[in-house]
């Protein structure tokens, strides 16, 4: 899957990785100690939609304009009007080291971690004032987290997102890369988003998963096409491990209602459930 995310920012996948991440951090912050946040593929932070990115239209076009009730929801929309406001435009939207970045904390940090030497000076002047306490590296992603775990905090949320464009190849590394964040961080809260294009393949990927995990696990999704169809991207995915207390329940309240304000019919869906082992 070749992927520019300037062409598909604040499509619907984008929402539902973005909602949920500030869900998450919203959940670890009711604990005053401090956390780490880390992510391996931080991008440039803040995109013009008026630029590119016509799959918008169908993302955060499309929840602006309805009026959503649960708050995990709405907070996710002031996020976007703050950046929009600050920026000085109603095009801009914000990636997800902005939106964890203006989620920090004086006690918590950031590592943002971007490949493209490019992208991470353009996420230097995205993030701006909202900088806070968080550090950008250049480099491999997967190659960080052995250098950043475990973090002095013994707290962290780390999340995973690389481009896919080599398919299998990045399924792969992130596997390995989840084995490796929670080696060093039995406790940490890892956030893993991937495309879903062929619900077998994915199934097969999530199986390999469960079959190495010893943790809990959750598993949310939302497609718009079904799940085998020949579109290019049918659904967004986020495994969760060590998820915080009663996220699933929450998420089970605001997961179907974002659903709906995205204009969800009966070709697509949405599910939060647990990953369980497959048995043999």
């Amino acid at each position: 899957m070749k992927y520019r995310h300037a062409h598909h920012a604040g499509n619907f996948a984008d929402v539902h990785k973005h909602v949920t991440l500030l869900a998450l951090l919203a959940a670890l912050q009711r604990k005053e100690k401090g956390l780490l946040y880390l992510e391996t593929h931080a991008g440039r932070g803040v995109y013009d939609l008026g630029e590119s990115a016509a799959e918008s239209r169908a993302g955060i076009a499309r929840l602006e304009a309805v009026a959503c009730e649960a708050p995990e929801l709405r907070h996710y929309l002031d996020r976007v009007a703050q950046l929009r406001r600050a920026g000085g435009s109603k095009h801009l939207y914000p990636g997800s080291p902005w939106l964890a970045a203006s989620a920090l904390r004086a006690q918590d940090r950031g590592v943002l971690v971007e490949a493209l030497a490019e992208e991470a000076r353009a996420l230097e002047r995205a993030l701006g004032p909202v900088a806070g306490r968080v550090r950008i590296e250049t480099g491999d992603g997967f190659a960080r987290l052995r250098a950043e775990l475990p973090p002095v905090e013994r707290r962290a949320l780390i999340l995973i997102d690389p481009p896919y464009e080599q398919t299998r190849e990045d399924f792969e590394r992130v596997r390995i890369g989840l084995a490796e964040a929670l080696r060093r961080l039995a406790t940490g809260v890892v956030a893993i988003w991937y495309p879903i294009k062929h619900a077998r393949d994915t199934d097969r990927w999530l199986e390999a998963v469960a079959r190495e995990l010893d943790r809990e696990a959750l598993v949310s999704q939302l497609w718009l096409h079904p799940c085998d169809s020949r579109v290019a991207l049918n659904g967004s995915g986020l495994l969760i491990v060590n998820p915080p207390y009663q996220l699933d329940e929450r998420m089970s309240q605001w997961l179907p209602e974002l659903y709906r304000c995205l204009g969800g019919t009966a070709q697509g869906g949405c599910a939060v459930q647990p990953l369980t082992p497959a048995r043999a």
